[in-house]
């Protein structure tokens, strides 16, 4: 069983996006977005055509760091060791092929550029499953490094990520499959230091286009969040 009382929820119904709050998520919420299954798995479902929030293209069904009290959670990377891990399988993708499932945000405030630090996207590309991190160097770059981590994952495959940013500014992300595992590992440019952080998982697709039926599945196996 999957430990939700860390997180709400966002899913993209038909005329907005609508959050769902820790406490409903915890008193049994499922819905076409969001469905519990008998082995303890969670599956996240977003089709193209789903709204969107304000400040993004494509839509999502995709949990979101909070407190236990449903507050929403927010970390300097020094304050302790952080760590996000889960266990998936994306089992659906829309054309465009593209669908992250764990994300380390940053804060929309004065002096924050409102940016994720780094993605992971699960990528199927040519008949050819990767995982993808999308990192971006500093707050406010326009560009963004796409590392190829693994490969050869196919749809339907579990495999599993693991995220941590010590409290020295060191950033690692381990990635383990039946295909290839793979890692990165760097120094966060200081200039992430002020910025407030938080964990996002779930199923954000990089698509907007197609048919009723076009879109993205996502299966969670393990997912827990830590700061120590």
């Amino acid at each position: 069983m999957i430990d939700l009382t860390t997180w709400n929820l966002t899913v993209p119904a038909t005329t907005s996006n609508t959050l769902i709050t820790t406490d409903r998520l915890n008193n049994g919420y499922e819905s076409q977005y969001f469905r519990r299954n008998s082995d303890g798995s969670i599956t996240f479902w977003v089709p193209v055509k789903g709204a969107r929030t304000e400040d993004s293209r494509y839509p999502r069904t995709e949990l979101r760091e909070t407190q236990a009290d449903g507050t929403l959670s927010y970390w300097h990377y020094s304050s302790a060791d952080n760590y996000l891990s889960a266990v998936l399988s994306v089992e659906k993708v829309p054309s465009e092929g593209k669908v992250v499932v764990g994300q380390i945000h940053s804060k929309d405030q004065p002096g924050s550029y409102n940016d994720p630090l780094i993605k992971i996207q699960y990528h199927y590309l040519r008949g050819n499953g990767r995982i993808e991190a999308l990192v971006r160097k500093r707050p406010g770059d326009s560009e963004v490094e796409n590392i190829l981590l693994a490969q050869h994952v196919d749809l339907g495959e579990r495999f599993g990520y693991d995220l941590r940013i010590t409290p020295s500014g060191k950033l690692g992300i381990t990635i383990t499959s039946n295909g290839d595992d793979g890692g990165l590992y760097r120094e966060l440019s200081g200039y992430w230091g002020p910025q407030l952080l938080y964990f996002k998982a779930g199923a954000y697709i990089q698509d907007n286009y197609g048919s009723d039926t076009e879109g993205g599945r996502v299966t969670f196996y393990w997912l827990n969040s830590l700061h120590r």
